[in-house]
């Protein structure tokens, strides 16, 4: 079937109706919803029952590309800097070193089993090397499994900030491939460059969003989404622009826009995880319509070697190598090394060699389709298992609460608290007192009405705050706030 422009629309709304509906048995067999997405794709495709071709790597890409940024974007909006700070350091030597020593190695075994130049074996190794923990986080949930320590956070950091050193590998190594005269000592300063113009952009987009979506009057509450939706695409087309890395600066803005006050946060947090759910969703079922499973079927011994040694060898040295200096037991590495799943990233990542001619481009994209298939059905369902024999899971019941687990808990205290003139908080907004998130003010009395409060609403002396908190230890935190008893 040939999709035009009077049946894009029917076909599209068809595939992701199918997509949810049939992802919801996907949970009982321990396998991420995503990947089923990426079956219905390959069953509409060319090759499938559904017949519809296409065969367009220029136009996957960016979709590919739009995709992982809605999806780097409400990951880093929804992560806590409390829980990644402790971590940190083990999140960056993961998604720097780990990838770095994952693409070598490898690279080097592509190239001396198989006889890919030492280029195009480095390129396969760098496509590979990221990692997608979208997939064990839902596998985790499903399975009512929490797990001990930091890990958590660990492997939270890890998944959205490997993607960046994963792309420019890439994308340096595909243009050593083309070029091949070039010398690999030019990419150093292309490196520092990319970076270092990713996260100052990414810090600066991400201040700069607070304070615009603070201090902008827009006409209608639901325009602030889009707003947001205008400062995603900014951020990373401009940095991209002139030579920084676009990803990089995404997560990070999302990471400090997450982490300040603004107004509507929960609003724009809930539109954008729905958001990254769609974009998962595009992405998958756009790159199940572009496989070719017949293409698939000649490398399968192939990708079978690759992903085995990608799976116990590369990723496990790449992992125990980055965390050497960290006070982590090994347990806990072996665990890091078995959560390695390679998800649509590398797929994705995959097109770039295609669009730049490279003569084993659809061997490097089959085998990394494949390894990403294979990795997600070996390692995923088996997660919750691993986490048990390593002791290293804990019921579901003891993990730390979500913002919006804590927004619907109950709560045991409600008091009225009036401000006067010497308040802390009196002329301010209410998204700037910073009060504690278990506590929520959920009305204002003010000469004699009551008024809806918004993080836009102002305080001022006289208005009588109705504040609702978890306990007593939170409604205290909200006082020294607000500075001020009860009238």
């Amino acid at each position: 079937m040939q999709i035009t422009s009077e049946n894009i629309l029917l076909t599209g709304s068809l595939l992701l109706l199918t997509s949810i509906l049939a992802g919801k048995t996907s949970r009982h067999f321990g396998v991420p919803t995503l990947i089923l997405f990426l079956v219905i794709g390959m069953l509409a495709g060319s090759e499938g029952i559904g017949g519809i071709l296409f065969a367009d790597p220029q136009l996957t890409q960016f979709i590919g590309i739009i995709a992982l940024n809605f999806i780097l974007f409400s990951g880093g909006l929804d992560t806590s800097w409390q829980s990644i700070r402790p971590v940190l350091w083990r999140g960056i030597a993961l998604s720097t070193i780990c990838v770095c020593l994952t693409a070598i190695a490898v690279g080097l075994f592509v190239h001396f089993v198989w006889g890919f130049t030492l280029a195009e074996g480095l390129l396969l190794g760098s496509i590979v090397s990221a990692t997608d923990a979208a997939a064990v986080f839902s596998i985790l949930r499903s399975k009512g499994i929490g797990l001990k320590g930091n890990l958590g956070p660990v492997l939270e950091l890890e998944s959205g900030s490997n993607d960046p050193m994963a792309y420019f590998l890439t994308i340096s190594l595909t243009t050593v491939v083309v070029n091949q005269h070039m010398n690999p000592l030019e990419l150093v300063p292309l490196f520092f460059k990319e970076f270092l113009l990713g996260a100052l952009i990414g810090f600066l987009m991400g201040k700069g969003s607070a304070w615009l979506i603070n201090r902008i009057k827009l006409d209608t509450d639901g325009l602030y989404p889009v707003l947001v939706l205008g400062l995603v695409i900014f951020t990373y087309s401009f940095t991209h622009s002139i030579g920084g890395n676009g990803f990089l600066a995404t997560y990070l803005s999302a990471i400090i826009l997450g982490n300040s006050d603004f107004i509507h946060r929960k609003s724009i947090i809930r539109f954008y995880e729905g958001q990254a759910w769609l974009m998962q969703i595009i992405l998958f079922l756009t790159l199940g319509l572009f496989v070719f499973p017949s293409h698939i079927l000649p490398i399968i011994g192939m990708g079978l070697l690759i992903s085995a040694f990608l799976i116990f060898v590369a990723r496990p040295l790449g992992v125990f190598s980055s965390l050497a200096f960290f006070n982590i037991n090994a347990r806990s590495k072996l665990f890091v090394s078995w959560v390695g799943l390679r998800g649509a990233v590398p797929i994705v990542f995959a097109t770039y060699p295609m669009i730049a001619g490279i003569e084993k481009a659809g061997l490097i994209f089959n085998l990394a389709f494949f390894i990403s298939i294979t990795s997600v059905l070996l390692q995923g369902t088996t997660l919750g298992w691993v986490a048990k024999k390593l002791h290293l899971s804990v019921p579901a019941a003891t993990k730390k609460k979500t913002e919006q687990e804590l927004s619907e808990s109950k709560k045991s205290r409600l008091e009225q608290i009036g401000l006067t003139e010497n308040s802390n908080i009196v002329n301010k907004k209410l998204v700037a007192i910073g009060l504690p998130a278990t506590v929520y003010i959920i009305a204002i009395k003010r000469d004699n009405a009551y008024v809806t409060p918004s993080g836009n609403t102002l305080l001022l002396a006289g208005d009588i705050l109705y504040v609702l908190a978890e306990n007593e230890a939170a409604m205290k935190e909200a006082y020294r706030k607000i500075g001020k008893g009860n009238q």
